[in-house]
Formats: C-alpha cells, structure tokens, sequence
C-alpha cells in the first residue's frame, strides 16, 4: 500500500515511525506546508509523548506543500492525514473523491454534521475511512477489552483519567473553532474507549473549568448507564510547562478490580478471591499497529474494526456533549436513545 502522510508535525512524524516498520506499506509521499519538515528536519518537534523528533532521507519520496498536489499524485493509493482537526472533515472528503483511503488522526471531525459527511462520502467512494483511535492499539486498553468483554463479570463503575500540560505544537490548539477545545481533543480517546466497552449512554453529564488562555481545560464527566454505577471521564490540560503526561484507568466489576496507569502501575487485575494477576505486556508500537490494520482493510476492502465511521462519528457527538454538560454545571444530557426521545 503506497501511502502519502499529510502533516509533518508530531503526529505525522509519530505515524512515520510506525509506517517504517510495515512491510505492506510503503511511504511515498509528504505534504507539508513548512520547507524545512519538507527537507526531513523533523528534529524541532516535541510532543507529550516520546522524545524529541528526528532527521529522516525524503530522497526518495515526493514532496508537496499543498493538499492539492499530494492528492493528484496517482501513485498515492492512501493518505494518512495527521492535520489539525479543523481540516479533517475537509480534506478527508477530499481525498475520498480523488479516490484514495483515508486513515485520520482522532478526533474525525468538530460535528457530528462534519463526521457524518465524512462517512457517507466514504461509502460512495467505496474507499476505506479509519479514524486512528490508538487507544484500541494500546495493550493495556486491549487487555481491558479482553476483560470487560469476558471474564470479569457486571462492571460496577470505570473511571479513566488523562492529563498533560498545555501541548506546544500549535496555537490552533487554543482556538476551539479549529480544535474543539483541549478537553474535547486529548480525552476523545477515552470516550471512544468507554462507548467501545459499554455502548451509548442514557445521558451525560460534567462539571470543571475553562481557562484555555491560562492553559486550563479540565473536566470530570459521567456518562449514564442504567446497570453501571459510574462511568467517569476526567482530566485535561493542566497549564503550561513540565506538568507530565498521563493515563490511567480503574474498572470495578463483580469478579475483580483492573488497574492501569502510564505514571508507573502495569496494567494489573485483582480478583475478588484475593488473588492478583498482571496482564499481558507489549512494547508493540501501538500507531504500526492501527496503520498496520488499516493497509489490511485497504487490501482486503473491509470496514475497519477500530476506529470505524459509525463509532467515531458517536465518539464525536458524545465528546461535544460532554463540553456542553461541563457549561450546564453537572445538569445531565439525555443522549442516545433518551435525547432521540426528549
């Protein structure tokens, strides 16, 4: 699969990584509209997560500084599209009519209007749509799965958390018109994680504080079900500087407690017997593994089973909801079923 990255700030560079180490998948094209990251002088850019960026040999590949030329480019069968979120929908439409594949970074779009063009233009196209949910990668979200799905028994509550300080890639990020906000953009994983566990709730509802200037955004949300006692989605930007990143996740159930965080516990389940057992470990990189499962729906011509149109089209309308409850002040949103019904 001959594949062009557009974008080469942290999460195009991070997604260049993983395309190195697919055998099926062959960089052939870049797009980026900064000569210098065009030149391969990735060693600028930091994230919040691994370190520093690197120098790579573009010799080889074509090189654009526009949309428009990377999409022209017959030999470009998938574009991997690591933009900020306010040109997801746009370009990825784009690029469903020229008609390549598209793998977009989270989250796939600022609209539930924008996600939803975005899927239908997908199924004209014939074209294979991914969102890159890297959370479903991830083995310590993968053994949560694993457990939730079979033996732990009746989740009682779940509480995931994430934080950073204010990332520095770009000042896009403080404009919610082309990010969505920081609360929006970094624990979209996490909704798509719970809707992926525990399906639609009933309603959401949040409370927290906005101050993006300050470099605050934070929130603690409930997403409603009927037969789990809490689902809790919390944490944010907290200011700018040295604060670290972090993960982590809590899911009491009938048979067990599981327990992970990036700050230094494995992911570790304690069964109601007394008895402990740490999970399954993996130094796989989790963006070669979503890419690698992209290339193979391309090839094969099958729907993804992560990071598909339906899932993160909801995984959008919730995240947005969850921002509009924090405004409401921890008043509940009917959604799903019940806000259809309302």
């Amino acid at each position: 699969m001959k594949i062009g990255v557009l974008g080469l700030g942290f999460m195009g560079s991070t997604h260049l990584q993983g395309i190195e180490g697919i055998p099926d998948a062959q960089l052939v094209a870049v797009m980026d509209g900064d000569p210098k990251r065009l030149s391969g002088d990735l060693s600028g850019i930091q994230g919040n997560l691994g370190g520093p960026g690197r120098k790579l040999d573009f010799s080889g590949v074509a090189r654009y500084g526009s949309v428009e030329e990377i999409l022209a480019d017959a030999s470009v069968e998938a574009v991997d599209i690591c933009l900020p979120t306010h040109l997801h929908a746009p370009i990825a439409i784009q690029a469903l009519q020229a008609g390549k594949h598209v793998l977009v970074e989270k989250p796939m779009a600022l609209s539930g209007a924008d996600a939803d063009r975005m899927s239908a233009e997908a199924a004209k196209s014939g074209r294979v749509l991914m969102v890159a949910h890297v959370l479903r990668f991830l083995e310590p979200y993968r053994e949560l799965t694993r457990l939730v799905k079979g033996r732990l028994g009746a989740v009682r509550s779940c509480l995931f958390r994430r934080r950073t300080a204010v990332p520095t890639w770009g000042p896009w990020e403080f404009d919610k018109a082309k990010s969505g906000g920081g609360v929006y953009d970094l624990l979209i994983h996490d909704v798509d994680m719970a809707l992926s566990l525990f399906g639609v709730p009933t309603a959401i509802s949040a409370t927290g504080h906005e101050a993006m200037a300050e470099g605050v955004d934070m929130i603690t949300s409930e997403f409603h079900y009927p037969d789990i006692g809490s689902v809790t989605i919390t944490g944010g930007w907290h200011h700018v500087g040295k604060y670290p990143f972090s993960m982590e996740y809590t899911v009491v159930a009938e048979k067990g407690v599981v327990e992970f965080s990036s700050a230094g516990h494995p992911a570790t389940v304690y069964w109601s017997d007394g008895s402990s057992e740490a999970l399954a470990a993996s130094d796989a990189d989790p963006y070669q593994r979503e890419i690698e499962h992209f290339v193979a729906c391309c090839r094969m011509g099958t729907q993804p089973e992560a990071g598909a149109p339906a899932d993160s089209a909801l995984a959008v309308t919730a995240g947005l909801a969850m921002v509009e409850a924090r405004s409401r002040r921890g008043d509940k949103i009917p959604f799903g079923l019940a806000a259809g019904s309302a």
